[in-house]
């Protein structure tokens, strides 16, 4: 089975979109450059940027990110590309936003090897207010943003949302990326904290912040 060309309702719930699977892991509200140079993925760009459609982001399981298709993690992020530029020919370097998060229910390969998936959307984690045992993740990263500006995390700031808190520091906390992965699947923001908090404590990084 493959599916049709551009993102469209399968059903009143689904999605289908291409997939770039990566080593990386993409959480939402995150970004993400890219260097594109093979040919379906180039083309995967130019069809998103025309039609002003997000593509998914999925951490490999097996395989690599050039050559045979890989095995996808089924849980991603959708990517919109937000900035491109073509500085040496053959090269696209792309600048995208992670947006919402997804499970492939199926995916199919096409002719130049391009995953696509038909995809569910995964509802975003309601706003909820950082609890005062761990403010000090929020002084981290408050410290981070000032010191990285938009390079790592971009505007708006929202140290008040647990889940937007969280997510930040997963994204540049050094943790395998399976770690990674398992915190972007998690659907309780403070339990995601609460993990952080404890890895960081443990660590030392803290010490200063609390």
């Amino acid at each position: 089975m493959f599916f049709s060309k551009h993102v469209q309702s399968s059903s009143p719930a689904t999605l289908d979109v291409p997939l770039f699977p990566l080593h990386t892991v993409l959480f939402p509200g995150g970004v993400l450059p890219l260097r594109v140079f093979e040919a379906r993925y180039m083309d995967m760009t130019r069809d998103c940027l025309r039609n002003n459609t997000p593509f998914g982001v999925c951490l490999i399981r097996e395989g690599r990110e050039v050559g045979a298709p890989a095995v996808p993690e089924p849980i991603g992020c959708l990517a919109r590309i937000a900035a491109c530029d073509m500085q040496q020919m053959g090269v696209l370097n792309i600048r995208t936003h992670g947006q919402q998060r997804f499970r492939a229910l199926e995916h199919a390969t096409g002719p130049q090897g391009l995953l696509r998936a038909r995809i569910e959307l995964i509802e975003a984690e309601p706003e909820i207010a950082v609890p005062a045992d761990l403010q000090a993740c929020v002084k981290l990263l408050q410290v981070i943003a000032a010191d990285q500006a938009k390079d790592v995390i971009v505007e708006p700031y929202r140290f008040d949302d647990a889940a937007w808190v969280g997510y930040r520091l997963a994204e540049i906390m050094p943790v395998p990326l399976v770690a990674k992965q398992k915190l972007m699947e998690l659907e309780d923001s403070i339990s995601r904290l609460q993990i952080l908090h404890q890895f960081l404590s443990q660590r030392g990084l803290l010490q200063n912040q609390a």
